[in-house]
């Protein structure tokens, strides 16, 4: 919706409405695309340690699981050596809960404690 002034001032404006019939402010279906959520999902409202080892995780419940986004998890299935192992059935990612606690437990040993950043890796205190 717009305004169309013209040369005569306040006075000569006309109220102009565009793509849309006068009244009308929903947006027409199919003019605005539909999105999905691509944050950080919720955490899991399940225990993944109870679940039998053969159970399978849709993506998103993955993603819950270890805190990441659904995008990440899909760069990860791009790349066929990732530790995180999956499988498609009828065309969707599909994680069974053996790979997810491998991949957790594996996460945690490699993870190191941060150091300060004056230190040093052989053990000596940093100068003045």
């Amino acid at each position: 919706m717009g305004w169309s002034g013209g040369m005569g001032g306040k006075d000569g404006m006309i109220r102009i409405e565009a793509f849309r019939s006068p009244g009308s402010r929903k947006i027409p279906p199919g003019a605005k695309r539909h999105r999905r959520n691509r944050g950080m999902p919720p955490p899991a409202t399940f225990d993944i340690d109870t679940l039998p080892g053969s159970s399978n995780l849709t993506a998103l419940e993955t993603a819950a699981v270890i805190r990441r986004t659904p995008g990440a998890l899909e760069q990860w299935r791009r790349d066929p050596n990732h530790p995180l192992k999956w499988r498609y059935v009828d065309g969707r990612p599909l994680y069974r809960v053996d790979a997810v606690r491998d991949y957790l437990a594996k996460c945690d040993k490699t993870t190191r404690t941060p150091r300060p950043h004056n230190a040093h890796g052989d053990g000596r205190a940093a100068r003045p």
